[in-house]
């Protein structure tokens, strides 16, 4: 039975969200994508994020929240490894969860009176969100999806359940009406990038813990684009070089005269390309036999360098490369963009994360660099 002061939190996660990542497919939106990924071997991820926020959550609140859920792999098997006892609410078919599931768990959510609607998912789950509820109830995400321009979501899943926790009890009162952010997965796929406005949603806000929304790279830049790319290029060793995906990374490989995959990571040796859309599967194969370097590009906006949209260099890949070989390049302009915000990790393993929290040089320009710190959870 629910005491006087006990708050209502509603609990959505999209079990499929994020699946398409490390293997190399740039999002899991419909079920084609999603067969794909299993026949290359992904593995759900969201309701291990969905876990890491809950225990963070109870660490926070204890007993002062009562879960409304879904059945099964939605939030309820989720809630009770956790130690909750949820009020579990609605139907799904087990192993076939559809966007329409996680509009209508939103929509109960909200009939059931709930304080806050904590999801686990990515851009599209934070669609299907906004267009059930809009912004009639709060609504916190925890990052688990493979595109998360959205604004509406944790730093990492520590954060969401700490920031949810904090909101429930009263300590953060300050809600934003916060952009959801989408794109166009099949454009995605052919390097065509055009995020566009879905609507917003109120969110439980403390700067420390909300990721930032992605912002795009100004044209004007081009010519300082070059002048990385070109150092990076003079200090090319014979060592594999993994690249990660994005605008500020393309130009490596346009000076090399190789094909970039824009939304994708590629491998080049000696100037040569080794891999072309490379997964994590491949990645490792790769690593093997060969020493490697990663060159990265903080996400505009938030700071991320690992974690968001670069998931095939996955928390196995990194942990077979030295820190010391993780090259990051970003203009000037993208690092002061972030406010004096350290870049973030967010790989999905603390391990990990702990390692490559350090200060890392940036390069900047051709023969400029600057140290900058990377951090993972709480950002202090």
């Amino acid at each position: 039975m629910m005491s006087s002061n006990q708050k209502k939190l509603g609990f959505i996660i999209n079990p499929v969200a994020g699946l398409g990542g490390r293997v190399g497919l740039k999002g899991s939106d419909g079920k084609l994508i999603q067969l794909r990924a299993r026949e290359l071997g992904a593995i759900p991820e969201a309701q291990d994020r969905a876990s890491d926020a809950l225990r963070s959550l109870k660490v926070s609140i204890g007993d002062q929240v009562k879960l409304v859920t879904y059945p099964g792999e939605m939030g309820e098997n989720t809630a009770a490894n956790c130690g909750y006892s949820p009020v579990v609410t609605g139907e799904i078919e087990s192993g076939k969860t559809t966007a329409a599931d996680s509009r209508r768990a939103a929509q109960d959510m909200l009939e059931h009176g709930v304080d806050l609607i904590l999801f686990a998912g990515g851009d599209g789950t934070a669609r299907d969100i906004c267009e059930a509820v809009g912004e009639s109830v709060p609504v916190l995400g925890i990052p688990a999806g493979v595109k998360i321009h959205s604004a509406v979501f944790g730093v990492n899943p520590l954060s969401s359940g700490e920031l949810a926790a904090e909101y429930l009890k009263g300590e953060i009162q300050t809600l934003q009406s916060l952009e959801v952010m989408d794109i166009d997965e099949e454009a995605y796929r052919k390097g065509i990038i055009s995020p566009c406005l879905v609507g917003y949603l109120r969110v439980p806000y403390q700067r420390q813990l909300v990721q930032a929304r992605k912002s795009p790279s100004p044209a004007s830049e081009e010519g300082t684009l070059q002048a990385i790319a070109l150092d990076v290029i003079d200090h090319m060793d014979d060592s594999c070089y993994i690249i990660g995906p994005g605008t500020t990374t393309q130009p490596i490989l346009n000076a090399l005269g190789l094909k970039k995959t824009l939304i994708g990571v590629d491998v080049v040796q000696n100037r040569k390309q080794v891999m072309l859309d490379a997964n994590e599967e491949t990645l490792l194969q790769l690593l093997e036999n060969q020493n490697a370097k990663v060159v990265v590009t903080p996400i505009g906006g938030q700071g991320f360098i690992f974690g968001r949209g670069n998931q095939q260099i996955s928390p196995k890949v990194l942990s077979k490369i030295d820190p010391g070989n993780i090259i990051v390049i970003s203009t000037l302009e993208k690092i002061l963009s972030l406010g004096g915000r350290p870049l973030l990790v967010d790989t999905g393993d603390r391990e990990v994360d702990q390692v490559l929290c350090r200060y890392m040089m940036v390069i900047t320009g051709y023969g400029n660099r600057i140290v900058y710190p990377v951090k993972g959870g709480r950002i202090i």
